[in-house]
């Protein structure tokens, strides 16, 4: 089996998610002018029950999985990768079906008196039928992440994305007519018809991979072995998220209850939450895109190497991934600070997610650090340190939700998510010092790269007013001024010797 680089299937992942989230912004554009503002954020609304149930039935063990399928394939146990697996699968599925019964029968409750909104009903319902497949599909995920075989997980997410659009495009004059509960409803639909067709195509493709590899090596470890190291890592892994995610759920579920108490209405309230939810965050998150991908590879890259006891290693991947991290952070606040008023218009028409991504620019280093350097923690088997800090950020979110918003307003919502960001960002950082012995290099890290986007922005702004927009509707301008300011920024950043032509090889070969 050819080994998967690091940096090889950090960018497998990342033209995955460049496809989907340009999938996911035609998706949004044509919701947000199907249901509007407040029908975005009836829909947002679901999310934290998905994800509190993709947090049960998922996330611990599909991470388990990969780092254990990463330990096991450096070993050359494939049997054991086998067993790990299908341990993994009966545990999801088990856990996923008893959540889908509880969400199902208790879908009134949990509208009316845990997320305020009984329109939602209908929409938990029908979401209730795609956790089963969601929580099959992340644990085979997990297992090709752990063989650094991005490919399939990165089909399977371009595969989601394209039949969610169509489900929701072919249905949409049936549900939409008949008011925001339907239409919320169909996104869900949607989300469902996705997840079951990622889980048939990520298993075929297992078990494809299985007949290929030699998955048929007997095990060396016996069911109950299996089972201890699977739920050894798998049960600490979900408490911590579990509690996370009630915190980060929480925090979702206030924001338009405390925006009511400012003085807005039930509808204002949800629009707003829908605007930045639904519009302004995804568009924060694009540029992030690589970031969350390296995070993924790095847990089982990291995890792999630290098996091995290869220090080198380690420490060269961790520096470099900060490096390239703090490229695209950097990066994406100038872009977000002086375009944010033409990408809330060319994107949704909207001055108001203009406003929210001026507002949240200078927040952009820290989502994506956050990301990469839990990534490198959990990696490096530090999952209770990674638990702290975020338990440590939600609590100050939640603080600043209940107490400033009822008085500045969203404002008050902005102020949560920098304070937050920046304390998870700076706790996980002086951990992965601690643990790696990295040297900061602040000067190629944070101060060439702030030089390099000053410079090709302004001359890009420019350039924008003075050619693109004169000649060219909004839309095209801004699409063409994106690719000047990418391609001087990455001029820059050489010009200033922030990366190198070794960096570049350093890419095309792997980390």
């Amino acid at each position: 089996m050819a080994k998967r680089t690091l940096v090889t299937g950090a960018l497998i992942l990342t033209v995955a998610n460049f496809i989907t989230r340009i999938l996911g912004f035609i998706y949004r554009i044509y919701m947000s002018n199907l249901i509007g503002a407040e029908g975005m954020g009836l829909f947002q609304l679901v999310f934290p029950v998905y994800m509190l149930a993709w947090t049960l039935s998922a996330s611990g063990i599909s991470l388990s999985v990969s780092k254990l399928i990463a330990q096991e394939n450096a070993k050359r146990e494939y049997g054991n990768m086998h067993r790990i697996l299908k341990i993994s699968l009966l545990l999801s599925v088990l856990i996923g079906t008893t959540i889908s019964f509880f969400i199902y029968i208790f879908a009134p409750f949990i509208a009316i008196n845990i997320i305020k909104e009984s329109r939602n009903i209908l929409a938990l319902r029908i979401l209730a039928f795609a956790i089963p497949f969601m929580a099959a599909a992340s644990s085979i995920k997990g297992y090709f992440y752990g063989m650094q075989e991005m490919s399939k997980p990165a089909i399977s997410q371009v595969l989601e994305q394209i039949i969610r659009m169509l489900i929701i495009y072919s249905l949409a004059s049936l549900f939409v007519p008949k008011g925001l509960s339907y239409a919320c409803a169909l996104g869900v639909i949607g989300m469902c018809a996705g997840e079951i067709a990622s889980f048939i195509y990520i298993f075929i493709a297992y078990r494809s991979n299985k007949s290929k590899n030699k998955l048929f090596k007997k095990p060396s470890l016996n069911l109950i072995q299996a089972y201890k190291s699977l739920l050894s890592m798998a049960i600490p892994l979900t408490g911590n998220r579990f509690i996370t995610t009630i915190l980060n759920s929480i925090e979702n579920i206030l924001i338009p209850i405390q925006l009511q108490v400012f003085g807005l209405s039930n509808s204002e309230a949800i629009s707003i939450y829908g605007q930045f939810s639904g519009m302004a965050m995804p568009l924060i998150f694009f540029p992030s895109m690589f970031t969350t991908s390296l995070s993924m590879a790095l847990i089982p890259a990291v995890s792999e190497a630290t098996a091995i006891k290869n220090t080198k290693r380690i420490h060269h991947t961790v520096s470099k991934s900060i490096h390239f991290t703090c490229l695209i952070g950097i990066g994406a606040t100038y872009l977000f600070l002086i375009f944010s008023k033409e990408l809330g218009l060319a994107i949704y028409n909207q001055h108001e997610v203009g406003n929210m991504l001026y507002s949240m620019a200078f927040i952009c280093p820290f989502f994506y650090l956050q990301s990469t350097l839990s990534g490198i923690l959990n990696g490096l088997g530090q999952q209770v340190t990674t638990f702290k800090h975020n338990v440590i950020g939600s609590i100050i979110s939640i603080s600043f939700i209940y107490f400033l918003i009822p008085r500045l307003g969203f404002i008050g919502f902005i102020w949560s998510v920098i304070v937050s960001s920046i304390t998870i960002t700076l706790l996980h950082l002086n951990k992965v010092v601690k643990f790696t012995s990295i040297s900061l290099k602040l000067n190629e890290w944070i101060i060439k790269p702030s030089l390099a986007i000053i410079a090709s922005g302004l001359t890009t702004k420019y350039i924008m007013n003075h050619y693109f927009l004169t000649r060219f509707s909004l839309r095209p301008g801004v699409f063409f001024s994106l690719i000047i300011l990418a391609f001087m920024y990455l001029s820059f950043l050489f010009i200033l010797k922030s990366i190198s032509k070794e960096d570049i090889n350093l890419i095309k070969k792997g980390l």
